[in-house]
């Protein structure tokens, strides 16, 4: 592999030396094995060195092993910043889906009782959950309404009658991000946006039945806290975001930012990476505007939630919470968020980057729901259409070296085009239907997309951060069913 100097901190850590690039300020790190590494693309690690140029960051850029190039930051990418030291935000840094994240709901149902009937239900998932580019949900909203819900996120979604109070208990920052402004939303975004809750969207975003898989829960008593009680038990996941409320954000303050770089006398190496100081008006106008997104995001996966119950409760003839379809938690992968870390034994407020990143805080952190301060918080990982998905909990270590971070999915190996060349959506239809996985996609072209190797293994990357400490491996998910845009 040609490329930066990589220090071995450990087997699964390496270390890009801040002498490697002119502008770094910190060193950058990657979690991966020798095998992964040289499967990485040399973009990673020019947009990781590049972050780590940015004014402001602290101890280092970090990739997580799903990594892969992005824009801006790569995708795995974190980075925290002390606005007390020139600390900036930066869009790019956050994503264009700002908080797509992920949502696992558990079951009492078993695979027996589910998977002669999941035909039928991912056929009604289908129906009652648009999929695709530019798909509309089924609410008509006026654009009033509409802000409410940017502003409400999940609890929004939940005051309108879509899911119970408790459900907002198991979602990060209870559901709603507080300092949102609407008025720092361009009017685009507003109507691209206004009548796209309750959809997936296209690209990687899915809805997923799945089951534990056989052999492979690894710690039964932190899964019998997040309400995994067994092999064969069914649940659901949840993968989307702010649809292009988010895209239509970061797309206007990039382009804000990017011309006033020379006025915030910044000299970045990347376009992608356009930001501004933290304590600006600027940067505090794009944060309302990105809590918006979030807010938006929360409420459309919550809103999608209710849907799925009253499918559930379609099918069976039984109420929802007779058949256990309860929230194990909600997080967010794509978000910029304001927490104390201590750096050099002196306590910071930073803000913290997720992008393609998950929160990974560890037990007693006063941020989680009590039911998760004795086990670290439910990290939910989403792996290929074929290969299933990870439920993991977040460590102490983690708070400690990766800013409460860790990877967010299995992470691509090849670009969309790629993957549609090599794969043939007919025929991943039919491999999947062998495989006792009956999927619903809204063309063969996107499904060929998602192949399953176009992604790297779900395994070693979680096994690769839990090896690391930085998040434990819980349970393995296989699907038994799956909508896809």
């Amino acid at each position: 592999m040609t490329g930066p100097p990589l220090n071995k901190i450990s087997d699964v850590l390496w270390e890009i030396p801040e002498s490697y690039k002119k502008g770094m300020n910190v060193p950058a790190r990657v979690y991966a094995d020798e095998e992964l590494l040289k499967g990485m693309e040399g973009a990673v690690f020019d947009q990781l060195t590049n972050t780590a140029c940015l004014p402001g960051i602290q101890k280092y850029a970090l990739c997580m092993a799903d990594g892969h190039s992005g824009y801006g930051f790569p995708v795995g990418g974190v980075a925290a910043f002390d606005p007390e030291e020139g600390g900036v935000i930066s869009p790019g840094g956050v994503g264009f889906d700002i908080n797509c994240g992920m949502r696992l709901i558990k079951t009492n149902m078993t695979t027996e009782q589910v998977m002669p009937r999941i035909k039928n239900i991912v056929d009604e998932l289908f129906k009652k959950v648009p999929t695709g580019v530019g798909c509309k949900g089924f609410l008509k909203l006026s654009e009033k309404q509409f802000k409410g819900a940017l502003t409400g996120g999940a609890r929004w979604a939940v005051e309108q009658g879509y899911g119970w109070e408790k459900d907002l208990e198991f979602i990060e920052d209870k559901g709603i991000l507080q300092n949102a402004d609407t008025t720092k939303v361009s009017q685009t975004a507003i109507k691209r946006g206004v009548n796209q809750l309750g959809t997936l969207g296209s690209g990687n975003h899915y809805l997923e039945v799945q089951i534990v898989t056989a052999g492979k829960i690894y710690d039964s008593k932190i899964a019998k806290k997040f309400g995994i009680t067994g092999e064969d038990q069914v649940v659901l996941m949840i993968h989307c975001g702010s649809r292009g409320v988010g895209h239509q954000i970061c797309s206007d303050y990039t382009k804000l930012f990017n011309t006033k770089q020379k006025e915030y006398n910044f000299e970045i190496p990347d376009k992608q990476l356009a930001c501004a100081p933290y304590n600006s008006k600027d940067a505090q106008d794009y944060v309302k505007a990105m809590n918006c997104g979030a807010n938006m995001a929360l409420a459309n996966r919550q809103i999608i939630m209710h849907r799925i119950r009253e499918v559930f409760e379609k099918e069976y003839r039984e109420d929802a919470e007779s058949l256990g379809i309860e929230l194990i938690y909600d997080v967010s992968h794509n978000i910029a968020k304001e927490e104390n870390y201590k750096i050099d034994g002196k306590n910071k407020n930073l803000i913290v980057h997720r992008k393609g990143a998950t929160r990974s805080f560890g037990p007693e952190n006063q941020e989680l729901p009590k039911k998760y301060q004795e086990t670290g918080q439910p990290v939910i990982v989403g792996g290929s259409m074929e290969t299933g998905s990870y439920l993991l909990a977040g460590t102490r270590k983690a708070e400690e070296e990766t800013f409460g971070s860790t990877l967010h999915g299995s992470g691509r190996t090849m670009s969309r085009t790629q993957a549609r060349k090599e794969a043939k959506g007919e025929k991943l239809y039919s491999d999947m239907l062998a495989k006792g996985i009956y999927i619903k996609a809204r063309s063969m072209q996107g499904l060929a997309e998602e192949a399953g190797k176009a992604y790297k293994s779900i395994d070693k990357v979680t096994e690769i951060m839990d090896t690391a400490g930085i998040s434990k491996r819980v349970c393995a998910l296989r699907p038994i069913g799956n909508i896809k845009g």
